[in-house]
Formats: structure tokens, C-alpha cells, sequence
């Protein structure tokens, strides 16, 4: 088996193999994912129009030279979501386009750093099934994905698949005592089958989907039996529940049982793995970096990091055999710009990557001179700093837009009368994006890249009809995002740490409060909890009690209308309205309208606590040149937190 040391290498725990003679038969094999790069090219935040070292594919290129130079025998892979998420991809999709023979900038950056192979993620949909396939067509690397098909067969493997479901790689392996060695890796892609629900104005009868587990199940036996040495799985999907459901989002614990697959490269959820935050899951083990006894790695999101599967090898009577492995994730914000090489002991330059830089400043310098053009001037800041407080001229504006919209659409239709409400989440509130990922726009021009900065994502307008009872439901789900605070207990957390802040819809055009005695209705996730759970108080329209037999038009986009977070009411039944505009032009035609802006930010709702008391709200530090716009709240500073936030004690 030979013996093994462990050595420092950029503040990671890495593999010090020892003397050739010890371990001549044992063959060295590293597998690194990237995943939910969101078309992170260069090191620098688009919407706050400056740099940042933290993330950026250029940086991770650098991360990836590094790791190859440790280890003789490397593969790279990518697990999807790298097409849409900063103005980049925007501009590629909508600004400039692709015309039949253009190379994305995304593919030649993955050309440039000679990926393996990759699958496909959920937002490779954002900008249409075209578009993706424009992207596709001159990667130099195979893109496989299993359950994303053109149409279903009677089985997964009769199937018609949208890409190939998996790529067998041949490659030679070179062992410690220098002996090459060939081996057959297979490479399988699944992806939520949530797509065609998230992406329906897209794809609708062009894509159907398949639960991922059933369609790596039925594949993967094929893969053995056409020779694969070893099974590598990109799951563009999270750790989720330990029980298979069909058409379940994250399935990684499910996928990790399915026999024949070696080891899973996962992602999608913008977690790390392994970590503390699925310490304590049944059949995870974060020590080892193991799911179900498979090496399991998931590195963050934008290129936070490097995830690095080391395999010890050995092969016995003609079959590979895996003897040991090593899970890490290599932090660009630890990442040290020299390092070790551990067989050698030598300080050694990494390369710069020079390729991949002159790729991605091109594209760069375009998308900035876009981004700059000035549109229109607000006459105060627009944050969403506070947003959980009620307080956001950042949701404001883009529900304003949203209903004028709407309204104008409907003019003359059966709809033509109803009460339009229109419904939000802030694009950037915190969360695992970090403490810069709040909007921040100042008074002045607003540019562009103000509007990529106050909604993030590519989704197209759309409308609900529904009764006042799925509205007060629809708001319950929202008001989950709250801890329940109690009687005589000073400084709880205000938040709900496993509710991501773009479910924490807001809607504007009523008036209600969140009672945070209360339970909550539902979990992070949607799971209901009980039905019998009310937080929403007191809610209001046209300062009236509503109506819950009441019909009301409802503004959101079509990722929400379609099904996306789990609200009530939210099914293709009852959307009366789903436009091609995407939210965002039509914030930017609204802000050209409007001129000088002056946005009211109090929000339609208020927070209730029976007798007045203290709790912490996790926000920006950039938040403290803004705190005087809550001072009913008698916000105070309470430090900063591990993670670069700021804790904000508010009186409640």
C-alpha cells in the first residue's frame, strides 16, 4: 500500500508521499472540480466596479497550474452553472450576441486550461437552449449530462439525450517508480430536473428531464461494462435529503449510494464540502470527505475554490483498485503565490497563465466600457442593507417597475380592473455570497451596471393570478427567513441562516406585519411545517382587511411563476401573464422614463415582538455610512462576525 506523511502546502493539509522504493506499484491520480463559476472570469466585482481578488477563473487557473505541477497524473472538470451571473454573460447573450463561429469567452478560458470534461448546471438555460448550444459548439472537451433529454424513451438509456449522458477518457497514468500505466475514466453528468420547471418559457417541448438518480442508475452499469476503470459523477446538485424522491433537487447522498460510482465532483447549492456545515448527516463523514464511503468534494461558487480529490491507486490483475483518497478545497483567499513541491521540497513560481489572462481582459475591457453608460440619476442611495427590516429602495424600485409594467400589459384584457400587487427578493442580501453581496448603489448616475447591481439574475417578467388566501400564504413561506425570538432572551439572531434571502419575497401594494413570536409555517426549504403557523398580521389592502376569496394580479418573473422556492399559488395555471422582457431591460426602460429617481425605501411590512427587545441583524459593514435611515430602530454596532459581516443590534 506504501506509507504516507502529511505536509503544509498553502495552509491545506496535503499529501507527503514517501521514498519510490516504498510505493513503486502505487499510481497518484488527482481529480479537481470547479463548479458555479456564474461566468466569474477576472478577479473583479461588476457590480460594485471594482476588484476582487477572492474569486475569478483567471485566479483559479493560476490554483489549477499549481496543483498540476504536485501531482504527475491530473484531471480538471467542471460541474456546470459557468454560462450566466455577472454582466459578462449579459453581455455575450443580449449586448453583442454570439453569431454562428464566435468562441464564448467562458469556452476558450476552459480551452485555454485544458478541461477534461464538463456538465451542465441549471443556468446554462438562463439565455435559451440556442444560445447554450452557440456556447457549446467549439469547446474542446466533452460536455456530457444523463437526464437533460430531447424526449424520453421507455428508459433512461433509450433515451435521446441533449448532450452525450457520459464520455469514457482514456488516459496514461505514470506511477511512483516512473511505469506508465493506461486507464479508462468515465465521466457521467446529472442535473436538477427543475430546469424545464425554472426555464419553461425557454424550453418547453424542446427539453424534458429525468431524475438524476434513476438516470445515473441505469447508466452507470453500461459505463463498467464498456470498460470504465474508474466512475467520476458531476452532480450539478447539493446534499439534501438521505432518502431518494423522484425529481428531488439534491440528490448527492442518493447519487453517492449508486454502485459502480468511485466519486462525486458536486455543487449547485454554493456550499463547501467537506465543512462543519454537514457535520452530523448520516453516512457523511467531513473528516475523511466521504459521502456513503465515496470521496465527495464541493468547491463554494465564482471560483471561491479549487476542489481537489487525491486517489491512491493501485492495479491488481488488470483492474484498478482505489486504496486511499484525500479531499480538499484550495481557497483563493488562502491561496499563497508560490508553494511546495512535496515530493522535491523546492519553492516553485506557479504560471501566470498567460492564456487564459489575454482571453478574459478582452472580454473584460468590452463589459466594462458596457457597463459604464450612464441611463438615469437617483437622488438618493439605493441598498439593500436593511432589507429585512422593511427598509430597501433597491426592491422598491424594481417592484415599481415590475407593476407599471404589468399594468400597462394587461390594459384591455379580462384582467383589465384587478388589484396588481408586485412581488420581490433582493438579488443580493448577504448569505453565502459574503458581506459585499448586498446592492450598494450611490446617489448620482445610475449606469448599467447600477442595474445589473439592483436584480442579478436574467429572469423575464411574469404574472400571477391568485386568491388574498395564497397571497397571505405566499408571504408566510416568505416570513420563514425570521428565527423565532422569545420573551427575556436579549440579542438572538434575527435571521434564518438556512433560508437563502432571494426566497424572502416581498409584496408591494399591501400592508402587513411579521410577528416573530410566532413558529414559522415553513422550513428554509419549503417543507411545510405546519399549517396552523401565522406570522403575517394584520394584512391589509387599500388599508382594508383582504378579502382571502379576493382575485389579485400578482407581478414576479418566471422562475418564481413557474414553481421556483415552493410558493402558494405559483403553477402554470395560473400565470395570465409571461412576457420575453426580461426584468431587468424593463428596469432600465423604467429608470429612463423616470429621470431623477427619488425612491421611497419603506418597505409594505413591519416586524412585531410582543414586548419590545434586542436582536442582531448580520449585515454589510458598508451598511455603517448608512444606519442613520433605520434610526427608529435605534440600530448599534456590535462587532464583526468571522465572516466579515456586521452585527446591527435593532431594537424591535
Amino acid at each position: 500500500m506504501g506509507s504516507h506523511a502529511k505536509k503544509g502546502v498553502m495552509g491545506q493539509e496535503r499529501w507527503q508521499f514517501a521514498p519510490i522504493t516504498e510505493v513503486s506499484s502505487t499510481v497518484d491520480l488527482r481529480i479537481m472540480e470547479t463548479t458555479d463559476l456564474h461566468v466569474h472570469l477576472h478577479p473583479y466585482d461588476y457590480y460594485a466596479d471594482c476588484p476582487n481578488p477572492d474569486l475569478g477563473l483567471v485566479r483559479l487557473s493560476e490554483l489549477v497550474d499549481q496543483a498540476r505541477m504536485e501531482v504527475p497524473n491530473c484531471l480538471l472538470f467542471d460541474n456546470g452553472d459557468f454560462l450566466q451571473g455577472t454582466p459578462v454573460g449579459d453581455f455575450f447573450a443580449y449586448d453583442r450576441g454570439l453569431k454562428e463561429g464566435d468562441l464564448h469567452p467562458v469556452m476558450a478560458a476552459m480551452n485555454a486550461m485544458r478541461y477534461d470534461a464538463i456538465t451542465l448546471g441549471n443556468h446554462e438555460f438562463n439565455y435559451g437552449l440556442d444560445f447554450l448550444m452557440k456556447s457549446l459548439a467549439h469547446a474542446e472537451f466533452p460536455v456530457v449530462s444523463a437526464n437533460i433529454v430531447k424526449s424520453l424513451g421507455a428508459g433512461p438509456r433509450d433515451d435521446r439525450c441533449l448532450v452525450r449522458p457520459y464520455k469514457l477518457i482514456r488516459r496514461r497514468l505514470v506511477d511512483r517508480a516512473g511505469l506508465a500505466h493506461d486507464i479508462c475514466v468515465g465521466v457521467i453528468g446529472v442535473a436538477p430536473p427543475q430546469i424545464t420547471v425554472w426555464e419553461r418559457l425557454h424550453l418547453h417541448n424542446r427539453i424534458q428531464m429525468r431524475d438524476m438518480v434513476a438516470s445515473a442508475a441505469a447508466w452507470v452499469p453500461e459505463m463498467r461494462e464498456a470498460g470504465a476503470d474508474l466512475v467520476v459523477m458531476l452532480a450539478h446538485t447539493g446534499i439534501g435529503p438521505l432518502r431518494h424522491s423522484d425529481g428531488m433537487e439534491n440528490a448527492i447522498i442518493p447519487l453517492a449510494r449508486i454502485d459502480g460510482v468511485d466519486l462525486i465532483l458536486s455543487g449547485h447549492s454554493h456550499q463547501v464540502f467537506p465543512s462543519r456545515a454537514f457535520a452530523d448527516i448520516p453516512g457523511v463523514d467531513i473528516d475523511k470527505g466521504t459521502i456513503c464511503g465515496k470521496p465527495t468534494v464541493m468547491s463554494g461558487f465564482f471560483g471561491s475554490h479549487l476542489g481537489v480529490i487525491d486517489l491512491r491507486m493501485v492495479r491488481e490483475g488488470g483492474r484498478w483498485r482505489v486504496i486511499g483518497s484525500q479531499v480538499e478545497n484550495r481557497a483563493l483567499r488562502d491561496a499563497s503565490m508560490s508553494f511546495l513541491r512535496p515530493e522535491q521540497g523546492q519553492t516553485i513560481q506557479p504560471m501566470r497563465s498567460p492564456k487564459v489572462r489575454r482571453i478574459v481582459a478582452r472580454a473584460h475591457d468590452m463589459v466594462l466600457e458596457n457597463i459604464r453608460q450612464p441611463i438615469g440619476q437617483t437622488l438618493a442611495p439605493i441598498n439593500s442593507f436593511f432589507v429585512f427590516l422593511g427598509h430597501s429602495a433597491s426592491t422598491a424600485l424594481v417592484a415599481d417597475a415590475q407593476r407599471a409594467f404589468v399594468a400597462r400589459r394587461l390594459q384591455g384584457s379580462e384582467y383589465d380592473g384587478l388589484p396588481v400587487l408586485s412581488s420581490v427578493s433582493p438579488s443580493k442580501a448577504g448569505g453565502l455570497g459574503g458581506p459585499r453581496n448586498y446592492t450598494n448603489v450611490a446617489a448620482g448616475a445610475l449606469t448599467i451596471r447600477s442595474l445589473a447591481d439592483l436584480y442579478t439574475y436574467p429572469n423575464r417578467i411574469a404574472a400571477l393570478k391568485l386568491t388574498g388566501a395564497q397571497i397571505a400564504c405566499w408571504l408566510e413561506r416568505s416570513a420563514s427567513c425570521y428565527n423565532r425570538l422569545h420573551d427575556g432572551l436579549e440579542d438572538e439572531m434575527l435571521l434564518n441562516p438556512a433560508h437563502p434571502s432571494y426566497n424572502f419575497e416581498i409584496v408591494y401594494g399591501l400592508e402587513y406585519d411579521i410577528d416573530l413570536t410566532q413558529p414559522a409555517r415553513f422550513e428554509g426549504d419549503g417543507t411545510l411545517v405546519d399549517s396552523c403557523n401565522t406570522r403575517v398580521r394584520n394584512l391589509r389592502w387599500n388599508g382594508r382587511p383582504i378579502d382571502p376569496q379576493a382575485a389579485f394580479i400578482l407581478c414576479t418573473n418566471s422562475f418564481r411563476a413557474h414553481g421556483a422556492g415552493g410558493f402558494a399559488g405559483a403553477v402554470p395555471q395560473n400565470v395570465v401573464l409571461e412576457d420575453p422582457a426580461i426584468t431587468r431591460d424593463i428596469l432600465r426602460e423604467y429608470v429612463r422614463s423616470r429621470g431623477n429617481l427619488d425612491i421611497d425605501p419603506q418597505g409594505p411590512f413591519g416586524l412585531q415582538f410582543r414586548t419590545g427587545k434586542s436582536a442582531i441583524l448580520r449585515t454589510g459593514p458598508a451598511a455603517y455610512d448608512h444606519i442613520g435611515a433605520i434610526s427608529h430602530f435605534a440600530p448599534e454596532v456590535a462587532g464583526v462576525d468571522k465572516k466579515g459581516f456586521m452585527r446591527l443590534r435593532v431594537q424591535l
